[in-house]
């Protein structure tokens, strides 16, 4: 492995600090992630459709230590308490300590689980982030937030434990299928989206390399998103403020999962639906001009993501499941809203009449493409 290929990224919270690592070949590298490990055990959490092509490659780094798997089915259904408990469960056959190690070799949902788990565990124990998906590369593997689903809503129970070290393989994404690499795109369009109107023009100039998945293109992508995000988890960790604007979309996104039985629609398609909607709705407030809204549909557009609510979830549902929202206080909605591309502000007490109007505008799901479109 050859150094100068490898993007290093320091996510700094005070005195802690971990490194993500974003190349080629990573997960062949123990010699670099092994060190982060400071027991003689460890639980590999995967999946069946990953384990299949990678957990060999982290076998062989694991070679001389007690060491373990655990696989999920694949898919967001399964991020749920019983499979955080039977995770527990398998640390405990292995007879784990308290310098255990859970690495989380998958995309979010894996990861997300599997830092739970390692959260529970003894009161928390290191975990690693092996992501193979690019939404879990520039999103959910960066900033230790972790937790689990229920049919109430989306990742309603979790903790915030920072992982030991980010494994961001590049190679993986050789692998992901088409539709996953573009639900990934979202969320590397959501970073630029909320504070970055530099970047989201990079972006609109390389959305062609972008989606033949050009490595050079890819590895900026997931290097400027995870600078960005890293820095706005060091100046707020536990999202008390400045954090909190990495979720926008995420409040109609979320429903939207939920409404879907989190089958209907992948992470990644939700947050774009939803930002789309935020950007109409701050349009709507008289917050930002119809320009930016614009241009972000047309970015969302060419990366061939879907940009309108799926026919089948009334406004009402949404509505109604977008209040149980971490981010709501005192009963009223706090929505990530924007100013345009580049500029998203919280804006609490929103008005439910404006955001039903905008949850109503006429869409639906082209049955002949199964993408969505807006009218």
């Amino acid at each position: 492995m050859n150094e100068s290929d490898v993007q290093t990224i320091e996510v700094a919270l005070g005195a802690r600090r971990y490194p993500v690592w974003i190349g080629r070949g990573l997960l062949g590298d123990s010699a670099r992630w092994r060190a982060r490990l400071r027991g003689r055990h460890a639980l590999v959490v995967s999946n069946t459709t990953v384990a299949p092509l990678y957990l060999e490659r982290i076998a062989q780094g694991l070679d001389g230590l007690h060491w373990s798997s655990f696989l999920l089915d694949d898919g967001e259904a399964h991020k749920t308490f019983g499979n955080v408990g039977r995770a527990l469960e398998a640390l405990a056959t292995s007879g784990a300590t308290r310098d255990a190690c859970v690495i989380a070799l998958g995309g979010g949902v894996v990861g997300d689980l599997a830092g739970f788990a390692a959260a529970c565990w003894m009161r928390g124990i290191d975990f690693i982030q092996m992501p193979t998906t690019l939404l879990a590369m520039v999103d959910s593997s960066v900033g230790g937030k972790t937790g689990v689903n229920l049919p109430a809503g989306k990742n309603l129970v979790g903790a915030f434990h920072q992982p030991r070290a980010v494994v961001a393989d590049i190679d993986t994404l050789a692998t992901l299928p088409d539709r996953e690499y573009r639900a990934g795109l979202a969320e590397v369009v959501k970073g630029a989206a909320i504070g970055d109107a530099t970047f989201f023009a990079w972006l609109e100039a390389n959305t062609d390399a972008l989606v033949r998945r050009h490595t050079t293109t890819l590895v900026e992508a997931i290097a400027r998103k995870v600078r960005y995000k890293a820095g706005v988890v060091a100046r707020d960790e536990t999202e008390q403020g400045e954090r909190a604007l990495l979720n926008l979309g995420h409040t109609f996104g979320h429903a939207l999962e939920t409404a879907g039985n989190y089958t209907a629609l992948l992470h990644g398609e939700a947050v774009a639906i939803g930002m789309l909607l935020a950007a109409r709705l701050s349009e709507r407030l008289g917050m930002s001009e119809a320009p930016d809204t614009a241009r972000l549909q047309q970015l969302l557009d060419r990366l061939g993501l879907p940009v309108a609510r799926p026919a089948g979830m009334a406004p009402e549902q949404l509505l109604a499941l977008m209040r149980l929202d971490k981010k709501n206080t005192a009963g009223t909605l706090r929505l990530i809203l924007w100013r345009g591309i580049g500029k998203a502000q919280i804006v609490t007490g929103v008005e439910e009449t404006a955001v039903l109007e905008t949850l109503a505008e006429a869409t639906s799901v082209n049955a002949a493409s199964g993408r969505a479109t807006a009218s």
